[in-house]
């Protein structure tokens, strides 16, 4: 029967049932401690290196809050830098993305030109110009003294390129991967791969649910395709497997397109060694998602806005090798699942938005269910768990009163 507010409120006992607080989701003073304790200190990955495929390209974003840029050198090699001037702490560079071969109304070709005061600064990021320094610091300082703020940068794992904050973490991203990717490595690292698809979303939901969404498959009753054409016994007997620092890996198993409506198989485009029409998923902590299904490689990458909004970007990969028609291949068959207007991604946000609106900031606490057991497959909510056991270790908070309110007594 329907519940009052004492039962609604009531915490569920959690050595009978797992469950989180949604204040996890909604509490702004846990969102910005998330930023400072988990997003600050980790890898996380920004582009792929194709989308600086030249000497001086370029392209800009921000993780937790801190607008960073990302730009190869004449020597090939990919640096990451704050995308802050040291004079004043301005923008340095305003475009998601360009080059700087060209020069700029502010400045030479070349360099990168804060145009608050014509300050340049080379690839390496090394101050190379001060607009009448002479004039202004005498012999007091000089672009030695000035250089940009630079960060650690890798480019591993077919291509993307990782960035921290965190000057002083002690482990390479192939460390702190480990294992998780070795599913897809090899097919992932054995040739170049190229962006051939790029949209995003900014979604009014925490940034968390849509990890939950890629990392339990139980929501596939939400897919009518999936419904209606896709289930048997190999595709619910699929493993979730846990691996160190919270990263999870969905099992494999064979797609069978020919029974999709309007599909056709894709055994014939894959990537190297995978075997046709197989899909992979793996969610790397804190929030990246690597999926591979046949003959496109999804990689979804998120920002955390705020609290309650998130900003979702999500690039198709092939192989750089591609004829022209099998580029095109892939991109029908990343689009039809996963463009736009594909026919499982939208279900995916409108799923997630759903629950943002439900746990806004200011919303009375609600009880999260992770509860599901079924054999650590695909139905089984073990990622959740797993993810939200490395979520408590970094963030010193039980999931399930992360705020230590005292509980609502259980009602009679």
């Amino acid at each position: 029967m329907a519940r009052n507010e004492k039962q609604w409120n009531a915490h569920p006992d959690p050595s009978r049932i797992e469950w989180a607080d949604s204040r996890i989701y909604s509490d702004e003073e846990i969102f910005e401690e998330e930023l400072e304790k988990i997003w600050k200190k980790v890898w996380i990955p920004v582009c792929h290196e194709s989308e600086l495929a030249e000497p001086y390209d370029f392209r800009t974003m921000t993780i937790a809050r801190e607008p960073i840029i990302v730009c190869r050198d004449t020597d090939d090699k990919i640096r990451a830098f704050l995308n802050v001037c040291p004079h004043r702490a301005n923008l340095i560079e305003r475009r998601p993305s360009g080059s700087f071969k060209d020069g700029t109304p502010s400045g030479n070709p070349k360099n990168m030109t804060c145009m608050f005061h014509a300050w340049q600064f080379d690839m390496k990021g090394r101050c190379v110009h001060i607009s009448r320094a002479e004039e202004g610091y005498q012999d007091r300082l000089s672009p030695k003294d000035v250089g940009l703020r630079r960060l650690r940068c890798e480019v591993a794992f077919g291509g993307m390129v990782w960035v921290t904050l965190n000057d002083h973490i002690e482990h390479s991203v192939k460390d702190w991967v480990g294992s998780a990717l070795d599913c897809i490595l090899e097919p992932l690292e054995m040739e170049p791969l190229e962006i051939f698809h790029y949209h995003k979303s900014i979604i009014p939901s925490n940034y968390k649910l849509w990890h939950d969404t890629n990392s339990e498959f139980y929501h596939d009753f939400v897919h009518y395709h999936n419904r209606v054409t896709g289930f048997n016994d190999a595709y619910f007997a699929r493993k979730n497997m846990t691996f160190d620092n919270g990263h999870v890996v969905v099992g494999s198993f064979e797609v069978q397109y020919d029974q999709y409506e309007g599909f056709e198989s894709r055994e014939a485009l894959s990537f190297p060694t995978l075997p046709p029409n197989n899909w992979y998923m793996i969610d790397i902590f804190p929030g990246i998602n690597y999926n591979l299904r046949g003959s496109a490689l999804r990689v979804d990458l998120m920002t955390p806005l705020s609290a309650n909004e998130v900003m979702i970007e999500f690039r198709g990969l092939g192989l750089k090798s591609d004829s022209e028609e099998d580029r095109l291949t892939r991109i029908r068959h990343h689009n039809t699942i996963w463009g736009p207007m594909g026919r499982n991604l939208h279900e995916d946000l409108l799923s997630i938005t759903g629950q943002g609106v439900t746990m806004r900031p200011g919303t009375e606490p609600r009880h999260i269910l992770h509860g599901r057991h079924e054999n650590e497959t695909i139905h089984d909510e073990i990622g959740m768990r797993h993810y939200y056991d490395t979520w408590a270790e970094w963030m010193g908070r039980p999931l399930h009163n992360p705020t230590n309110r005292p509980p609502v007594a259980a009602a009679e």
